[in-house]
């Protein structure tokens, strides 16, 4: 036998232990020389990212202190309650409105859109002139200088009126999801946007609340790029765009009477002022020296660039609605719409998937926009008409009436859901209802924002008191005629 057989088996870890001297050798000789190549390697990817942030930034701030960028960041700023006033106005009932208008009459009626801005934008500022000026709300003037009946009357069809609004609302967006995901159920859907549009207006701080909804406006953009991913004929559309054509037939008359007081709504009229004053509030205690004559000028500036941009998208909307919808609908003879949510599916086959989407989803957007602007202006008015501590600047506690009536007004709104009320017998409730109040609140406008002892330097022109009482004589034309078609 030899030596081998001698030797013990080689005891567990030896090999390891056995290694020590190398470890140690590489720890002290080679360690040395590759610790700093790493390093090198490692530290590559940190300063490129840093490079990278550094130039990004050099870049973004020479881009930002160009003036026409500038310009812009100053004009994003300008926007506000004119903004979301306009955008709320093209809600999932408007555009059903303006969807009809498109299928029934093809590009006849985009003439209306110009027609209504000037008058829209006209009575929008005069609303929050009254709120900058008088620091209070509509319906707070209009008690302070007209009888109370008359006021609450007022409030009490602008409840009614927003109440079935909300509700048809509500329905068109429930309606409009399930086009895009059909296996969600309609009950969930409606209880869901109730629910969370609720919770936003009452959790939600004021000043972020504001920028929600000024962010939210860019989902209107949906309907413009909608027009641009079909074929449209555009010397057409041009044309009747500056063109008016009147058939002056009993169906016409009736929808040009549904988009005038679907454009021109009392919801608006009292929203516009008491955000106004809202905002003024906010940027007085942000800096309480901007409380100045100069600062004063500058105010009302700013807010004639807000109402009359933020009316211009909402006309522009209503443009391109009523474009796409003569361009698709109408000259495929589908001439009979009663929803947001039917024009989102009619158009669907037409117009191909990607249309179909932008056009649905901005039924989503418009609704979140604009529910929560139809339940709040009627709060506004209400808790103004009973000197209620109002605003969504204040917490719940510090105001549960004026948060109750939006409560009650949802509420209401998603019962009207399940009562198994038509959605278009809603919108036409709550057309006869803007049709009653619209005339009656527009003279309170225009009457509180000419008086000088109440605006001061600050009052109508006299151009501005002629527009005034035209819009106010159409819009009183528009709601008899909305009455006695509906009812005889």
């Amino acid at each position: 036998m030899g030596l081998s057989a001698h030797i013990p088996p080689t005891p567990p870890g030896f090999k390891l232990w056995a290694r020590l001297p190398a470890i140690h050798g590489f720890s002290l000789f080679i360690a040395p020389v590759i610790e700093p190549v790493l390093k090198k390697i490692f530290t590559a990817p940190a300063v490129l990212l840093d490079k990278t942030v550094t130039t990004s930034n050099g870049i973004y701030k020479k881009i930002t202190n160009r003036r026409p960028v500038k310009k812009v960041q100053e004009y994003w700023k300008t926007l506000g309650p004119g903004l979301t006033t306009g955008a709320a106005d093209d809600d999932p009932s408007g555009i059903a409105t303006y969807s009809q208008a498109g299928a029934q009459y093809g590009f006849q009626m985009l003439w209306v859109a110009g027609f209504t801005y000037p008058f829209m934008s006209a009575v929008q500022e005069m609303c929050a002139r009254i709120g900058l000026v008088t620091n209070r709300g509509l319906a707070a003037n209009i008690r302070e200088h007209y009888p109370k009946w008359a006021l609450y009357a007022c409030t009490a069809l602008l409840f009614v009126a927003n109440t079935f609004n909300i509700g048809a609302d509500l329905g068109a967006m429930a309606q409009a999801t399930q086009l895009v995901v059909p296996q969600v159920s309609f009950s969930f859907l409606v209880i869901g946007f109730a629910v969370v549009s609720l919770g936003l207006q009452i959790f939600m701080c004021y000043e972020t609340y504001a920028k929600y909804l000024k962010f939210l406006t860019f989902v209107l953009l949906s309907y413009i790029f909608t027009a641009f991913t079909i074929e449209l004929d555009w010397t057409q559309v041009l044309y009747h765009a500056v063109i008016p054509s009147l058939a002056f037939s009993e169906e016409q008359i009736f929808l040009i009477t549904a988009v005038l007081g679907t454009t021109i709504s009392p919801y608006l009229f009292f929203w516009q002022a008491s955000q106004q004053v809202e905002e003024k509030l906010l940027l007085q205690a942000r800096s309480p020296e901007t409380a100045t004559p100069k600062t004063y000028k500058k105010e009302i500036r700013e807010m004639r660039i807000d109402v009359w941009s933020g009316m211009f998208l909402s006309n522009a909307v209503m443009f391109f609605i009523i474009a796409v919808c003569g361009g698709t609908l109408f000259l495929n003879g589908v001439t009979n719409i009663s929803s947001a949510a039917d024009a989102a599916a009619a158009l669907r086959p037409l117009v191909g998937e990607k249309a179909f989407l932008l056009f649905a989803l901005g039924i989503l957007g418009t609704g979140m926009l604009a529910i929560p602007v139809l339940a709040g202006s009627a709060s506004y008015a209400i808790s103004e008409s009973f000197k209620w501590n109002t605003g969504l600047n204040r917490t719940l506690r510090q105001a549960y009436p004026f948060y109750g009536v939006i409560i009650v007004s949802m509420i209401l709104g998603l019962a009207l859901q399940f009562t198994g009320i038509n959605p278009f017998k809603a919108l036409i409730y709550s057309a006869v209802g803007n049709a009653l109040i619209a005339p009656v609140v527009l003279i309170f406008i225009l009457q509180i924002s000419s008086n000088k002892k109440i605006m001061g330097n600050h009052s109508n022109t006299v151009l501005t008191i002629y527009v005034g009482w035209f819009i106010t004589g159409i819009m009183l034309l528009a709601g008899l005629a909305t009455v006695i078609s509906l009812f005889l």
